[in-house]
C-alpha cells in the first residue's frame, strides 16, 4: 500500500486518487498517461461512493469492455490506495468509495487552515485593479450603485482569496454641465443651506437642487414652448441651461468662486458618500476625481494622433478609426478640444498605470456600457498599456424593485440610503415577531438587525448571476428559510451556540479516531472539501454568485446532518469529537465564504 500512504496526509483526495489511477494504469497496462487523461467527478447520488473514474480513456490501452477495465481498475486501487476502501462499476465509470480513515484526514487538514481553501499573495503575484462606484457628485448613491458596489468589493475580495494582490479604486465623476446644474441652483435657491442647518446628509442636499433645477428648468421649457418655440429650441434656450453653461466655462478657466463653490458643495457630497460606502461595508484604496483626469486623457489622444495611431478631421475633432475591428470611428476629441467620456477615461488609465504596476484592469460597470468597454480596450491597447487588450469588464443588469417600493426624493430611483434603513428596519421587525430577540439588550437588537438586514441585502443581489437583470424584493430576502443570506447567517449562529455549550471540542489532530462516518458525515467533509474549488472558479468566471450558491448548499447539507445526527447528546466521545470539529469547520466556511460577499456572520441570533 505504499502508493497512497507515504503522502496521504500531504495529498489532497483528488490527487490521491489521480496519482493511484496512474500507477494503476501503468502497472496493468503498461501505459504511462499523463494527469489530465484522469478525469474524476462526484459520484452522482444515486449511485454508491464517493468519486467517480471515467473509464472510457483506458478502454483502448487494455483492450477489453469498458466494465471490465473498471474491474480490474478498481481492484487495483482498493489494493493499492489506502485512500479507497470499496468500489463498483457502471458501465464505463468507476465509482470509488472513500475510506473513514483519508476522510478523517481531511477533515485534520481542513481544521488546521483558519482560511482553508484560499490562497494568500506574495511578492510574485499579479495585481489586479477593480474599479467601481463611479458616483456623480450631483445626486446620492441610489439602487444601481448598491449592485455595483457590492458586485465591486465581493470581487475584489474573490480575487484576494485567488491570491492576487488587489488594489481597488473608485472614479468619481465631479465635473461636467450636471454638476454645475445643482451648483446653479443651490446659488439661486439655497439661501446658504448647509448639511449642518438643514440635517440632511450632504450628497441628498446637493440631490435636492439637481432636481430643483430640473423642476425650473422645465418649466421654462414649457414657457418658451407656450410662446411658439420648437421644443428642442427651447431647451437650448431657456435661460437656466444657458447660465449653467456659462458656469461649466468658467469652471475650466479656473474661476475662483466658481472653483471654490465646486469644493464646498463637492466636499458635503463627499461626506454623505462616505457615510453611505461605510453602512454598506465598502471602502477604496485610490479615489480618482474625472476632474483631474481628462487633461491627462487629452493629452494621452494629442501623443497619439502625433503618432498616427488616430487621425484629426477638418473640423479639428479627433477620431479613431476602428473600422479594422469590425467597429465604427470613435470620437475622442470634440471640435472645439473638449474630451469626451472615452478620453477620460485614458486618461484615468494613464494615472493608474504611473501609480500601480498592474496585471489586469477590471471595471465594474453597467451592461448598458459594453460597447464602450470593447472600445476602450482596443484604444488602450494601441497607446501600449500592456493589460489593454485584456481588461475586463466585469458587465451586470439592471436591478429594480416591484412597482410601489420605495421611490426615492427624484421619485424615480430607489436611494441607497434608504433601502439599507428599510432593509435593517424589516430585520428588526421579523427578528422580533419570530421571537428571536426575547433575551437580548436594545443594543444587541440593532446590532443583530443590521447585520442580518444588511446581510439580506448583500445575499439577495450577489446570489443571481450578475450579468442578469433581476427584481430585489426586501420581504423575500429576509426569510429565515430558503436561499437567503439569514438562512445561512442563522445557521452558522446555530452552530456557534452548540460549540459554546461544548464544554471542550478537542483537535482531531490530536486523537487517534477509529469511529466509523456515516453517510451524511462524509457528505459534509466533501461539500466543505469543495470550497477551495468554489473560490477558484469564482475568481475564473468573475462570480460572486458561484460563493453564494456554494455558502447556500453547505448550509443545507449541515442542516440536514444536524437534523439526523445529535452532537451534543453523542454518548460515543469520538463521534462526539467528530461532529463539533465538523460543525466548527462548517461555521469556519461559512464566515469565511460569506465574508468574500462582504456579509457579517452573528454569533448569535
Amino acid at each position: 500500500m505504499y502508493l497512497c500512504t507515504q503522502n496521504l496526509k500531504e495529498m489532497k483526495i483528488e490527487q490521491q486518487i489521480m496519482a493511484a489511477a496512474q500507477a494503476a494504469v501503468k502497472a496493468l497496462y503498461g501505459q504511462d498517461v499523463p494527469e489530465k487523461m484522469v478525469q474524476t467527478q462526484k459520484t452522482r447520488s444515486e449511485f454508491e461512493g464517493n468519486l467517480t473514474l471515467v473509464v472510457f480513456p483506458f478502454v483502448k490501452m487494455a483492450r477489453k469492455s469498458p466494465e471490465q477495465t473498471g474491474q480490474e481498475l478498481g481492484e487495483y486501487l482498493v489494493a493499492n490506495c489506502d485512500a479507497i476502501s470499496k468500489f463498483n462499476v457502471v458501465k464505463g465509470f468507476l465509482n470509488l468509495s472513500i475510506s473513514d480513515e483519508a476522510w478523517l484526514n481531511l477533515l485534520a487538514d481542513i481544521d488546521k487552515d483558519d482560511h482553508y481553501g484560499e490562497k494568500t499573495a506574495d511578492e510574485s503575484s499579479p495585481l489586479v485593479m477593480i474599479e467601481y462606484s463611479s458616483p456623480n457628485t450631483n445626486k446620492p448613491l441610489h439602487l444601481g450603485h448598491v449592485r455595483n458596489n457590492l458586485l465591486g468589493w465581493s470581487l475584489a475580495q474573490i480575487m484576494e482569496a485567488n491570491g492576487n494582490k488587489v488594489v481597488k479604486t473608485n472614479i468619481v465623476n465631479d465635473r461636467g454641465i450636471h454638476i454645475c446644474k445643482s451648483m446653479l441652483a443651490w446659488l439661486k435657491w439655497g439661501n446658504g443651506e448647509t448639511p449642518e442647518s438643514s440635517g440632511k446628509k450632504g450628497d441628498h442636499l446637493i440631490g435636492d437642487y439637481y432636481v430643483a433645477f430640473d423642476k425650473h428648468y422645465r418649466e421654462e421649457i414649457k414657457e418658451l414652448v407656450a410662446q411658439g418655440m420648437d421644443e428642442e429650441q427651447a431647451k437650448q434656450e431657456a435661460p437656466l441651461i444657458k447660465e449653467a453653461h456659462e458656469m461649466l466655462v468658467k469652471w475650466e478657466q479656473n474661476d475662483p468662486e466658481v472653483r471654490a463653490l465646486w469644493e464646498k458643495m463637492n466636499s458635503w457630497v463627499y461626506a454623505g458618500f462616505d457615510e453611505t460606502y461605510q453602512k454598506m461595508g465598502v471602502k477604496f484604496d485610490k479615489i480618482y476625481y474625472e476632474s483631474q483626469t481628462y487633461l491627462k486623457g487629452k493629452a494621452k489622444v494629442e501623443e497619439g494622433l502625433a503618432k498616427g495611431l488616430f487621425e484629426r478631421h477638418d473640423d479639428n475633432s479627433v477620431w479613431a478609426d476602428l473600422t479594422n475591428e469590425g467597429l465604427d470611428q470613435k470620437l475622442l476629441l470634440r471640435s472645439d478640444g473638449t474630451s469626451v467620456y472615452m478620453t477620460q477615461d485614458i486618461g484615468t488609465a494613464e494615472m493608474r498605470f504611473q501609480d500601480y504596476p498592474i496585471d489586469k484592469m477590471i471595471y465594474v460597470v453597467g451592461n448598458e456600457q459594453n460597447y464602450h468597454f470593447q472600445v476602450l480596450s482596443i484604444l488602450l491597447d494601441r497607446l501600449g498599456f500592456k493589460w489593454g487588450k485584456e481588461l475586463v469588464h466585469f458587465s451586470y443588469g439592471m436591478v429594480e424593485l416591484p412597482n410601489g417600493k420605495m421611490k426615492s426624493r427624484e421619485g424615480t430611483v430607489v436611494d441607497a440610503d434608504d433601502l439599507m434603513e428599510l432593509m435593517v428596519e424589516d430585520a428588526y421587525k421579523t427578528s422580533m415577531e419570530l421571537g428571536k430577540f426575547d433575551d437580548m439588550t436594545e443594543e444587541e437588537r440593532r446590532e443583530i438587525a443590521r447585520v442580518v438586514g444588511m446581510g439580506a441585502l448583500k445575499y439577495f443581489i450577489l446570489k443571481v448571476d450578475a450579468r442578469k437583470n433581476m427584481l430585489f424584493n426586501p420581504e423575500e430576502s429576509i426569510d429565515f428559510n430558503g436561499n437567503t443570506g439569514p438562512f445561512i447567517q442563522y445557521t452558522y449562529a446555530r452552530i456557534r451556540s452548540i460549540l459554546r455549550k461544548a464544554a471542550c471540542i478537542t483537535s482531531t489532530t490530536s486523537l487517534t479516531i477509529t469511529t466509523s462516518l456515516s453517510e451524511k458525515e462524509v457528505e459534509l467533509i466533501q461539500k466543505m472539501s469543495e470550497y477551495g474549488a468554489a473560490v477558484e472558479q469564482a475568481g475564473k468566471d468573475y462570480s460572486p454568485s458561484g460563493i453564494a450558491n456554494y455558502c447556500y448548499e453547505l448550509t443545507k447539507v449541515f442542516n440536514q446532518f444536524y437534523h439526523d445526527y445529535s452532537i451534543l447528546n453523542e454518548p460515543d466521545e469520538q463521534k462526539k469529537t467528530v461532529r463539533l470539529m465538523l460543525a466548527k469547520n462548517v461555521a469556519k466556511i461559512l464566515k469565511n465564504g460569506m465574508a468574500l460577499l462582504g456579509i457579517e456572520v452573528p454569533e448569535r441570533m
